[in-house]
């Protein structure tokens, strides 16, 4: 038996506890996740994510997820941006724990009541992470699984290489560790492993599939660019976030202007600000995303590299699977020779 056959199996804790044949997350991502992307994520025996904010209203929250369950019996994960920014954010949870979905993954703020009101109904938990001691803090809330958010995300990233976050984690922590960011092929995939990751969530990979709704500009540009073509900015949300560097990011530059700097560092004003910030970029990317603009600012993370044409979920699915399998032999070859 192969040394890292087990995983391939799919034998891990994420799989056990969420009950899906690969250890894979299709990651949320804002405006590019669908239902249809959710369906065929299940259908391809892996698990995945939509932001609440995908939908525009509490009504049209709830048809989505009907309809995703309607489709699939996998598990089904609604992402929830916690802090101010995000007004519908209470609304968007109570709704969800009413439909029965399977997990949260909580971002950019605190997990308290989601996690409190969550295990009230059985329901999972896991927490964007970006090092230890935030790590610590929702493992004490009671967070089931951390999302180990390393500096090779896309869009809201961490600061620290997934080579020193994932060990890290996983030496200080009790709960499972599943690795995000510059995931792109299958041998990046298997390396997560060899770090002791429990399981991977990927995104950019994703936004080039068929069942994405985004223009096809945005789709062909994770084609066309690759690493070398991610910037950081914090003119979407006020946080880092990565970008595919357009002709207009170029223009516009990826750091806020002086007053917005400002309003983001007073302590009255910075809610507020925040606030502002969060939702005029988000419109910004809701424009871009599906309509064919000059004004084109498309997140994506550095594993666009590996993106080599527009596919199916299903085969983005296939590709890691077979990537996985190959990276390993090669593994076992170079273990095994004399």
């Amino acid at each position: 038996m192969r040394f890292w056959s087990y995983i391939n199996g799919m034998k891990t804790s994420i799989t056990k506890m969420l009950g899906i044949k690969h250890p894979i997350i299709m990651a949320p991502m804002f405006l590019v996740t669908t239902e249809e992307m959710m369906i065929a994520a299940g259908e391809s025996g892996i698990t995945g994510c939509i932001p609440a904010l995908n939908w525009r209203s509490i009504e049209e929250l709830e048809a989505g997820i009907k309809k995703i369950q309607a489709a699939t019996k996998a598990p089904i994960g609604i992402n929830l941006i916690v802090n101010k920014s995000n007004p519908l954010y209470k609304k968007q949870l109570f709704k969800c724990l009413d439909l029965g979905v399977n997990y949260f993954i909580t971002s950019l703020g605190s997990p308290e009541e989601v996690i409190k009101e969550s295990h009230k109904q059985g329901v999972k938990v896991f927490c964007d992470v970006i090092d230890g001691d935030y790590a610590q803090k929702v493992e004490d809330l009671g967070a089931d699984a951390h999302i180990a958010v390393n500096s090779g995300a896309g869009g809201h990233l961490g600061n620290i290489p997934a080579t020193i976050l994932v060990p890290m984690l996983k030496a200080q922590s009790k709960i499972p560790v599943i690795a995000a960011g510059g995931i792109g092929e299958g041998h990046g995939y298997f390396s997560m492993f060899a770090l002791g990751a429990d399981a991977v969530s990927i995104g950019s990979p994703f936004i080039a599939t068929k069942e994405s709704k985004i223009n096809d500009g945005y789709k062909q540009a994770c084609v066309d660019y690759g690493a070398k073509d991610i910037v950081v900015t914090t003119k979407l949300s006020g946080s880092r976030c990565t970008v595919i560097k357009t002709p207009y990011v170029e223009k516009i530059g990826t750091d806020q202007n002086f007053i917005e700097n400002f309003l983001n560092k007073n302590k009255q004003a910075k809610k507020y600000a925040k606030m502002i910030t969060f939702w005029k970029g988000m419109k910004l990317l809701e424009k871009a995303a599906f309509s064919a603009s000059y004004k084109s600012v498309w997140c994506a993370g550095t594993s666009i590299e590996f993106t080599e044409k527009q596919s199916s979920v299903a085969e983005v699915v296939d590709r890691f699977v077979s990537g996985f399998e190959k990276a390993e032999k090669e593994f076992e070859s170079r273990r095994n020779s004399p």
